[in-house]
């Protein structure tokens, strides 16, 4: 019976995520347009974009045919060519329907994030990352949106999210996100991802996704430790190893050193 109970909130859950498509509210956001950006230290990073096609039009003026009758394969390959470039080397491209419009994922390797603004469809950003005494700040600087100021097409209303999210390699220290609905400080995902998230009509807009620590408008600020986690992590685990085989050959030193107890002596009787 128990058996048969689990079996089927199983299959009621995957009946739910499958009918929730690509990537299901239940299990993150819906996004309109997604830059998901998980950085290294030395300033290599790996950039996944999700996006409708309307908004990729009206934030980032890629010229994108935004027909639904568009053949799959010629879409993904003309993203292909849009994003890549000398600064982003595009590994994989995607593409699936939600509210009846078409999206693509474009999956990037960034050899330097603080280049790739020099790429078209990121050309609406200034990226930095600087070390400063202990401590490294990444800062990415919004520009305008491609479109005019509200204009919206392609179905969209304006409401729907646009976001900008952060993998970081190491202990944050200072960030600015903040929650889209309540404007309070949003608390890191996991330890080490920052998200900053902005209405569809307000990026069109211009208006600041955020404020750096001296008051510059637009700008996604974070500072953080300038030793990775991997690495901390490593060097506390291969000092535990130390002291744990140190603690060993102490006691086997120790129980040579004592040796075995002498037997009791013992006379013949006479």
């Amino acid at each position: 019976m128990r058996s048969r109970t689990a079996a089927a909130l199983l299959a009621l859950v995957a009946a739910a995520v499958a009918a929730c498509g690509h990537r299901p509210g239940l299990i993150s956001p819906d996004y309109e347009y997604e830059e998901d950006l998980t950085l290294s230290l030395d300033g290599s990073a790996t950039l996944v974009v999700n996006a409708s096609i309307p908004a990729l039009v009206a934030l980032r003026g890629l010229p994108l045919d935004t027909d639904l009758r568009t053949r799959a394969d010629l879409l993904k390959t003309r993203v292909r060519d849009l994003y890549t470039s000398p600064y982003s080397q595009v590994v994989r491209v995607g593409t699936w329907m939600r509210y009846g419009r078409r999206f693509v994922g474009v999956r990037l390797r960034v050899p330097d994030i603080r280049a790739l603004s020099k790429a078209a469809p990121f050309a609406w950003s200034s990226y930095e990352l600087r070390a400063d005494d202990d401590q490294v700040e990444y800062r990415q600087t919004l520009k305008p949106a491609a479109a005019p100021s509200g204009v919206i097409g392609g179905g969209l209303k304006g409401d729907e999210i646009v976001a900008f999210r952060l993998h970081l390699p190491a202990r944050i220290r200072w960030h600015n996100s903040r929650d889209l609905r309540t404007n309070a400080p949003r608390d890191p995902s996991r330890g080490n991802i920052l998200t900053w998230e902005q209405t569809l009509s307000d990026r069109l807009a211009d208006k600041p996704i955020a404020w750096s620590e001296d008051r510059k408008p637009g700008v996604m600020d974070v500072r953080m430790d300038r030793q990775s986690i991997l690495y901390r992590t490593l060097w506390l685990f291969g000092l535990a190893f130390l002291a744990a085989v140190a603690a060993i050959a102490g006691l086997i030193w120790m129980a040579i050193r004592r040796g075995p107890s002498d037997p009791a002596s013992s006379s013949p009787p006479r």
